[in-house]
């Protein structure tokens, strides 16, 4: 009879030889987007390694992997389920409490404003005018409000969403987070004219972090104007992706809410999902605000969690079937497209108000 200490050792023999074959080609997949995100042409045009991760994952899960699932199937799951946790922990070493002490708190209101504002119109508009599933209204929201793909990505597990709801509002975020890397800088010559925003880059950073949807767009975007004006925009945008833990939490208590609502009084209430990865994520942003790590360490840990996050990305991409987008239909393109306007308009005008009444009151 088998030894219990054999038992289990087959037992994790057998589930790592189910593993492996997908989380290779996941790795294989965000080893050639990292490498293609390093091309000065992706770069400048805010193309990052998880962007091209998803890209490269679409093109083969729609043409290759089919052929491939059966073996590989186990290991992509894994890689954009439990990879990404892991990799949404680790991006809290991006992250430092002395961020927020930059920006200040009318950085932090700024922040705060165009959050919520933009996750309630894309929940009103998208649930009511467009009478999309409130799962991808939402996805679509966190990518526009919060910061981009990792936003999607991180929602995902909370939601439950499908792979196809998860990669239309990725798309949102790459066609309109791309175009924002051009029409930035052209407003930032109009402001010069009409000083919306103030004169300075640094206060024009301030409203790029706050509205464009994803890092690397951001620092391409501020990038074409000054340094001055991306190192402004960086601060704010980090900011900004540290209102992703409490954002998550703060669903995870409404889903269960709203679920409990529908079960009536007489049944229990459901059970709130906790996110314990996002209480781990601040963990580690304290944890790196104390600034007892290595510099090299820590950009050690980011560029691992750079490729635990391009793994993730690509196994959502090899598990994503066009045939379900086409379906989607052109309401979340649209929905993206009008989050977008209101992130542009909308953002300026939270930046004006909130930067006067700090002037005033100070």
């Amino acid at each position: 009879m088998p030894s219990l200490s054999t038992t289990g050792s087959n037992s994790f023999s057998d589930r790592c030889s189910r593993l492996l074959p997908g989380l290779l080609l996941s790795a294989i997949i965000a080893c050639a987007a990292i490498q293609l995100g390093k091309l000065e042409w992706m770069q400048t045009h805010g193309m990052s390694a998880l962007t091209l991760a998803i890209i490269v994952g679409i093109i083969l899960g729609n043409t290759a992997y089919p052929k491939l699932a059966p073996a590989c199937d186990a290991g992509v799951t894994f890689s954009k389920q439990s990879l990404l946790r892991l990799g949404i922990i680790l991006y809290g070493f991006r992250l430092t409490f002395q961020d927020i002490g930059q920006v200040g708190l009318a950085g932090i209101a700024i922040d705060a404003l165009v959050l919520t504002s933009t996750l309630g119109l894309a929940l009103l508009l998208g649930t009511k005018v467009f009478k999309l599933e409130r799962n991808s209204a939402i996805l679509i929201g966190a990518g526009s409000s919060i910061c981009g793909a990792a936003a999607v990505m991180a929602t995902e597990p909370v939601l439950k969403g499908r792979a196809e709801e998860v990669t239309v509002a990725v798309s949102t975020v790459v066609v309109f987070g791309t175009l924002a890397i051009f029409v930035y800088p052209l407003l930032y010559q109009a402001n010069l004219h009409w000083q919306l925003l103030g004169a300075t880059p640094a206060s024009f950073g301030v409203y790029i972090g706050s509205t464009v949807h994803e890092v690397a767009q951001v620092v391409a975007a501020g990038k074409a104007i000054s340094q001055d004006t991306a190192n402004a925009a960086v601060i704010a945008k980090m900011v900004r992706v540290m209102m992703l833990a409490p954002f998550l939490v703060i669903l995870s208590a409404v889903l269960a809410r709203s679920k409990s609502a529908g079960k009536g009084e007489s049944k229990p209430a459901a059970r709130l999902a906790i996110p314990w990865f996002a209480f781990i994520f601040i963990a580690a942003v304290a944890f790196n605000s104390l600034d007892w790590l290595p510099g090299k360490l820590v950009a050690s840990i980011t560029d691992i969690d750079t490729a635990l996050l391009a793994m993730a990305m690509a196994a959502l991409g090899l598990s994503t079937h066009l045939s379900a987008i086409r379906r989607a239909g052109f309401k979340p393109l649209l929905l993206g497209g009008l989050l977008f306007a209101w992130l542009i308009v909308g953002g300026a005008v939270i930046n004006h108000l909130v930067a006067a009444l700090f002037t005033l009151f100070s």
